[in-house]
């Protein structure tokens, strides 16, 4: 049930306080270089490629497309999403200081090396995945 609360009696409950301060820094980067990045995506679109090549047909025109367009936009909205405040002093880590930190994850300190092979081992397989796809399609 709804009820009319005057604003007699509001008046006399609210508390009103300051503004939050905006000057909380968020770092929207996850601290890795663009290379990473950059990588990934090359690697899903390289799938997609090589489906769109192998199964070529005229209906998968449009899906592919939509593929490209999810993978681009899964990418992009973040890289964006780094730049809403240009006022942030957060920016994605280089490659050299990358290579002489590294990556500190959930289960310990990896180095550059271990953490883009881990970051990257999923594209590469998908990768693979689509050629096995593509080959086994050829074949029979």
């Amino acid at each position: 049930m709804s009820k009319l609360i005057s604003t007699e009696l509001l008046d006399d409950k609210a508390r009103i306080v300051d503004a939050p301060s905006p000057a909380v820094e968020v770092d929207r980067t996850f601290e890795l270089p663009r290379r990473l990045y950059g990588a990934t995506v090359a690697l899903y679109l390289g799938f997609l490629g090589i489906m769109a090549a192998g199964l070529s047909s005229e209906g998968l025109i449009i899906p592919m497309a939509i593929f490209v367009l999810f993978v681009i936009a899964g990418f992009g909205v973040p890289a964006l999403w780094t730049r809403l405040n240009p006022q942030s002093k957060s920016r994605a880590m280089s490659w050299s200081k990358f290579k002489e930190r590294g990556e500190m994850t959930y289960t310990g300190r990896l180095s550059a090396r271990d953490a883009a092979i881990q970051m990257l081992i999923l594209p590469v397989l998908i990768v693979f995945w689509g050629l096995a796809v593509v080959m086994i399609a050829a074949t029979v």
